[in-house]
């Protein structure tokens, strides 16, 4: 049973990576088009201003309507083939829900009445697309994305005998859940306000137990990375009401890094909301790993260093930039686990002792984000040299921290091995020779260009032993038949930081190029 549970957990955390990739990008538009539109910067009556306007006013509706944008990319993350009809699907239950909830609210009375859509704020009523319906924030898109899948998963291949073979298939799927989501529309008018109470609950403890609240959430958020569960951490609090909730020139916005970018296109805030303290897990990306880099070339033995230094500045650079850190943890994961428990706690710390001097910084990624949101905003309102200066005193604590344990308890992190392992890319050659080895023949026909994938495949079991295939931000995602037979060495060989094995879920960590490893495979397994 909790194999299953956990086995859920990760099946929904790596969909709901899938729209949330997407995400930084609108982030990031906005934080361009706060540039072009403050007067300060581009001049009193620049035409740049309306420029700036114009362009973000055509992605702010993707972050009021989030909803609709979790339902679609957690059907197409869940769903193991006909990924796009699966999201067709999410898109057409998505607008049934809207309208039956909204439907049955009229018939029994429960329609608040009001004359601006402001006035519903805190009523447990909103409108979304039109429809005034109960208030669900992204946790509607969410749990239909789900049950979208679920259903989808079982009918998209069930055939209908005779004239109603028309209506077979991923047609049928759509059939089975109208009745289902119709019943949702009416059971969450009368259960939701429960459940919202418990989500306020969490909320509240979070926020109000105040700096042990700030600690839990930066632990989490590294703990829990060799899971893949860290994504549940901090997905409500960026998009939802448990991230906090703030009007903004007459709009209402929910989580902090939505109410952040509110708040960065207004110029006339003085001071960003405290929510922006679940935006600081990025401070250990840029400094503290940085730190921990420097204790394990310090520590490594002298005939390893000039090896080690070729490993450690790629991974060091990709989190430093771009905020993606496992190919810098994962070369310690599972060589030190103590330290990574240590690690975890230091992060905690620093975002503790970040909010607590004032910090109200968005510093969710590598330096590149970190420049470009904050820059913008100015000093006076996000206060980013607290984040920049604590974060190089979290280096140096990292440094002499990670330093001390390594040599208190003989760690074997990076460059202290016994036995190294060399870590390469595959060539056509080693595939060659590996298939050579694996089945006593010689593979012949193998394009350049499916190397890499072919050995990836072959060291996860092959083609047959694969279910379904999904990546994240730096790791690829897959489902397996049989777990047992999967390769570890043979991935790591690939050109892996690391591999995690839960069950049938598998997570190769590579890092900044896992989406071109992605569609490798996928071609390949296509072929």
């Amino acid at each position: 049973m909790k194999d299953k549970v956990v086995n859920g957990m990760q099946i929904f955390a790596r969909a709901i990576v899938v729209p949330v990739l997407f995400l930084p990008i609108v982030g990031l538009i906005l934080a361009i088009t706060s540039i072009l539109g403050n007067p300060t910067i581009v001049g009193e009556g620049s035409s740049l201003i309306h420029v700036g306007k114009f362009m973000a006013s055509g992605v702010w509706p993707i972050l009021t309507n989030l909803g609709i944008v979790f339902c679609v990319g957690i059907a197409m993350g869940i769903a193991k083939e006909k990924k796009a009809e699966a999201a067709l699907i999410a898109l057409l239950s998505y607008l049934t829900f809207l309208g039956a909830n909204n439907e049955w609210l009229k018939l029994t009375g429960k329609l608040i009445k009001f004359t601006n859509p402001s006035e519903l704020q805190g009523t447990g009523q909103t409108i979304v697309l039109g429809f005034q319906i109960i208030d669900m924030g992204v946790f509607l898109g969410m749990i239909l994305g789900v049950v979208v899948a679920l259903v989808h998963n079982k009918f998209c291949n069930k055939e209908l005998p005779g004239a109603m073979s028309l209506y077979g298939n991923t047609k049928l799927v759509y059939i089975v859940l109208v009745p289902i989501l119709i019943v949702m529309a009416v059971v969450f008018s009368y259960v939701w306000p429960f459940a919202a109470s418990g989500i306020r609950a969490t909320a509240n403890f979070i926020n109000f137990s105040g700096s042990i609240g700030v600690f839990i959430y930066g632990f989490l958020n590294r703990f829990l990375i060799p899971t893949g569960l860290h994504h549940l951490v901090y997905t409500p609090f960026l998009y939802s009401n448990m991230g906090g909730e703030l009007t903004v020139n007459g709009q209402t916005y929910l989580g902090a890094y939505n109410i952040f970018l509110a708040q960065i296109t207004d110029p006339s805030v003085k001071l960003f909301d405290p929510s922006a303290k679940f935006l600081q897990y990025g401070m250990v990306k840029v400094f503290g790993l940085v730190g921990a880099a420097l204790a394990f070339y310090k520590t490594a033995k002298p005939e390893k260093k000039t090896t080690l230094k070729a490993l450690l500045i790629p991974a060091v650079a990709t989190s430093f930039l771009v905020g993606i850190t496992e190919p810098i943890e994962f070369t310690f994961l599972f060589v030190a686990p103590f330290l990574w428990v240590v690690h975890s706690a230091l992060d905690g710390i620093f975002e503790v002792v970040s909010v607590l001097l004032g910090s109200r910084a968005n510093g969710m990624g590598g330096i590149i984000e970190l420049l470009t949101f904050n820059l913008p905003a100015g000093i006076g309102r996000t206060r980013w040299p607290i984040f920049v200066g604590i974060g190089l005193i979290q280096l140096a604590t990292y440094y002499a921290v990670f330093t001390f344990l390594i040599k208190k308890f003989n760690l074997k992190t990076p460059g202290r091995e016994d036995d190294e392992v060399e870590v390469k890319l595959f060539t056509k050659k080693d595939y060659k020779e590996k298939m050579s080895q694996t089945s006593g023949e010689t593979a012949t026909g193998a394009d350049k260009d499916t190397d890499l994938a072919a050995a990836i495949v072959e060291a996860l079991g092959g083609k047959g032993n694969i279910e379904t295939v999904d990546n994240c931000f730096s790791r690829l995602r897959i489902k397996v038949t049989d777990a047992g037979i999967v390769d570890e060495l043979g991935l790591k060989g690939t050109g892996a930081a690391g591999v995690i094995k839960n069950g049938e879920n598998i997570q190769v960590v590579y890092g900044t190029k896992v989406n071109g490893v992605r569609n490798a495979v996928d071609k390949y397994l296509a072929g």
